[in-house]
């Protein structure tokens, strides 16, 4: 039996309760929901109001715990918008496939004025051959004529739009109800829609912590904290707690940044950059069973490879992206940053790139300087530089770094990401990710820790 899947593309800016329930409806029906949120659109230059990664929040938020239902990201990672024809070729071969639309979309289209028709790319070929799960809403006056040949009809019970609710945030009114209330705090928290800068430092207060426990299970001081301070799993999870050392809150994040969960870490491990000690006043807020903590956003990198058998593979890092030689000679590098080639050679054992979070890291071992991790930077440092005479430096974190080797059957490199092996690579280019960022409440004597570590004694 044929496999039916239901592509639900839109802005969801921001996703509403009503979204929820359409897809909730539409499941019902279908072996599979996608949920496709869009990037950069001609007709819709409000999606380009606030940074990607919080509508990629919000949408993973908005759709968590759905069964066959996921959200696929891609277009707000690559700052593009698929047309509907193209995401019905790329996921055809999975099953037969149906786009859910809103009744407002067909309307008139009995008499080819549909907006389908009218505006889409391809917008009469589209409508007489694809298939349509039309969701018709309160207000919205529909004939059974204008729908589409290929079509089925789902009726929901909302009123409203994501404009009406951004307007509602921007005039400082409740919009209880329309969207799900993690999502409502996240846009009060950010400070989403109100027209003001938006930084990467927000609140976090919580009048009953519900964690999510991950300890080092290789750290005997994790188990032991874990063991007499009697945490333990919520079942409905709101902040996510872990135990250990940097590295484990670094395997953490790679691990569980789409739940999209703050992240609390206490040290069990030793300099603890990004943990909080045991003994802080949050730790012990925390075992109360309330917190009121800032938090940071933290990017990830999104990182392009191409293999020595010339392969494009993509992977995301949240401490450090690095090459290093793969044979007894040292390596030559071509450096660019933001496509204008800035080392033409660089002759070393390899170069790497941190974000703010990994600069307490490798990074500072390899001789650059440890930064705060609300810094919006990216360390750049080479390792044993032979020529030219360069060491580190920063640049701005919306910068793209490309490195490739210049010869690479004599002098290979090898590739990493966050310490794992990649292999042999030809190329790597980095930037800042579009959609995946940590929220982590950095411990207030981060600094403090980082002006110790770069003096001896």
């Amino acid at each position: 039996m044929t496999k039916k899947i239901a592509i639900y593309g839109g802005s969801f800016n921001p996703p509403r309760v009503a979204h929820r329930l359409i897809v909730e409806m539409v499941a019902r029906e279908f072996d599979e929901v996608i949920i496709i949120p869009c990037g950069p659109r001609p007709d819709k230059p409000t999606v380009n109001d606030i940074d990607p990664v919080h509508r990629a929040t919000m949408v993973d938020m908005a759709f968590s715990g759905l069964p066959n239902v996921r959200v696929e990201l891609f277009d707000l990672e690559m700052g593009t918008f698929t047309r509907t024809h193209n995401l019905d070729a790329m996921f055809r071969g999975g099953g037969e496939i149906w786009h859910i639309v809103g009744a407002d979309l067909i309307k008139g289209g009995n008499e080819g004025r549909s907006f389908i028709q009218r505006e889409w790319e391809r917008g009469e070929e589209i409508w007489r051959e694809l298939n349509f799960a039309v969701v018709y809403r309160q207000g919205i006056e529909m004939a059974d004529r204008d729908l589409p040949p290929r079509s089925r009809v789902f009726y929901e019970a909302f009123t409203g739009s994501s404009s009406e609710t951004r307007e509602k945030v921007f005039r400082r009114e409740s919009v209880e109800g329309l969207v799900d209330r993690k999502i409502n705090d996240y846009i009060l928290r950010h400070g989403l829609y109100r027209g003001a800068r938006i930084s990467g430092r927000s609140q976090l207060v919580l009048s009953e912590v519900r964690p999510k426990v991950l300890f080092d299970g290789r750290n005997p001081k994790a188990e032991e904290f874990v063991r007499v301070s009697g945490l333990r799993d919520s079942s409905h999870p709101n902040l996510i707690t872990v135990i250990g050392g940097d590295g484990f809150m670094l395997h953490a994040i790679r691990s569980h940044w789409r739940e999209r969960l703050p992240f609390f870490g206490i040290n069990k491990g030793t300099h603890g950059f990004l943990m909080n000690d045991p003994e802080s006043p949050a730790v012990r807020e925390l075992l109360s069973g309330s917190l009121s903590v800032d938090l940071d956003q933290m990017p990830l990198l999104y990182v392009e490879i191409t293999d020595a058998g010339g392969m494009t593979k993509r992977a995301l890092a949240f401490n450090d992206v690095w090459v290093e030689r793969g044979a007894g000679q040292t390596a030559w590098i071509e450096l660019e940053i933001d496509g204008v080639r800035r080392i033409p050679l660089l002759v070393a054992d390899g170069i790497l790139a941190a974000t703010p979070a990994g600069s307490t890291a490798y990074a500072k071992a390899m001789g650059a300087l440890a930064v705060p991790v609300h810094a919006p930077v990216l360390t750049l440092v080479g390792s044993n530089v032979a020529r030219p005479n360069w060491k580190a430096t920063q640049i701005t974190l919306d910068s793209t770094v490309t490195w490739r080797t210049l010869d690479p059957v004599k002098r290979p490199l090898n590739g990493f990401v966050d310490g794992a092996d990649q292999g042999p690579v030809i190329e790597m280019k980095i930037r800042r990710s579009r959609i995946a960022a940590a929220e982590l409440a950095t411990p207030p004597d981060r600094a403090e820790k980082i002006m110790s570590s770069q003096f001896p004694g």
